[in-house]
């Protein structure tokens, strides 16, 4: 007879989220994560396999939480300007000199994992894609509406876009300075002609 889990695997999944979020996945021991998923070892092989195969369904996780928010963002506001300034002016609001952001999981990801293992340089890579189909969408709708120029590339503005995000992502893990942050934004979101 298969025994029932005693425990909650989405919030344990959140809680191994978390640890790798903060931790990076070298530094994360099988301690931490045990312990912020309040479970045993053994329960932690049965459900999610080993330390790789966890994270891997973390990340899974995050990008389509992540991914859902910013498609959110985007359908927020009247037009397409205002709900690009609105994403940016979020990450730039995130992380401070005195409590700096723990940036983006799946950039995080990126930098450790992604240049040495390639299924992560594929995961990471699929949500840079998506975010860039999502960003593509959004401008497609502020051109059909009259709001953005149809001479634009919005396949290109968008790929801009989602380079620009993950570099102001990434800068905000180090609590830069504000009037940097905020005129990158500013120039960033020119694009949006």
């Amino acid at each position: 007879m298969v025994r029932k889990r005693e425990f909650d695997t989405d919030k344990a999944l959140d809680a191994a989220m978390h640890t790798f979020w903060d931790k990076g996945f070298e530094a994360a021991s099988l301690n931490d994560l045990t312990t912020a998923m309040g479970i045993q070892r053994p329960s932690l092989y049965a459900a999610f396999g080993d330390k790789k195969e966890l994270f891997e369904t973390a990340l899974r996780r995050y990008t389509t939480q992540h991914a859902a928010q910013v498609r959110a963002r985007l359908q927020q506001g009247f037009s397409v300007r205002e709900a690009f300034r609105g994403l940016f002016e979020h990450i730039g609001a995130e992380g401070s000199v005195t409590e700096p952001s723990h940036g983006c999981f799946c950039i995080n990801t990126m930098v450790e994992l992604a240049p040495h293992d390639p299924k992560f340089a594929v995961l990471t890579r699929e949500h840079q894609m998506y975010l860039g189909v999502l960003f593509k969408e959004t401008i497609e709708r502020g051109q059909q509406s009259g709001e953005l120029s149809t001479d634009m590339n919005a396949s290109a503005v968008a790929q801009s876009l989602v380079v620009s995000m993950i570099g102001l992502t990434v800068l905000m893990k180090s609590g830069p300075d504000r009037l940097f942050v905020e005129q990158s934004i500013q120039v960033t979101l020119s694009l949006l002609h």
